[in-house]
């Protein structure tokens, strides 16, 4: 799976989908979970779900008759790759500019 960054950010721009990964970052939960800690309806928390997967961010596996949902590893570090370069970047334009102020 190839994780566009524009994609994954915009995904990440809504306040719900921040709260969705959040509760996920602790661990598995189902869409009844993450409803019952969020100010949306669970029909809301599902809708966002399917965003954040099909992003690459969350996968599923079934558990009985209901879904279990977590953050998808790979998509993870693909965002945190993204932000490893920003700041890489960021620092060393930082550092060229107080050189030429030497």
């Amino acid at each position: 799976m190839t994780y566009e960054s524009d994609a994954m950010w915009a995904v990440l721009a809504d306040r719900s989908r921040r709260a969705i990964v959040t509760g996920l970052a602790e661990g598995e939960r189902t869409v009844g979970e993450l409803a019952a800690a969020l100010p949306i309806s669970q029909p809301a928390v599902s809708q966002h779900l399917k965003v954040l997967k099909d992003i690459g961010l969350v996968t599923d596996r079934p558990d009985g008759t209901k879904r279990r949902y977590r953050l998808n590893e790979a998509g993870v570090s693909a965002l945190r790759d993204q932000l490893d370069t920003f700041w890489r970047q960021t620092l060393s334009s930082f550092e060229q500019h107080m050189e030429e102020d030497r």
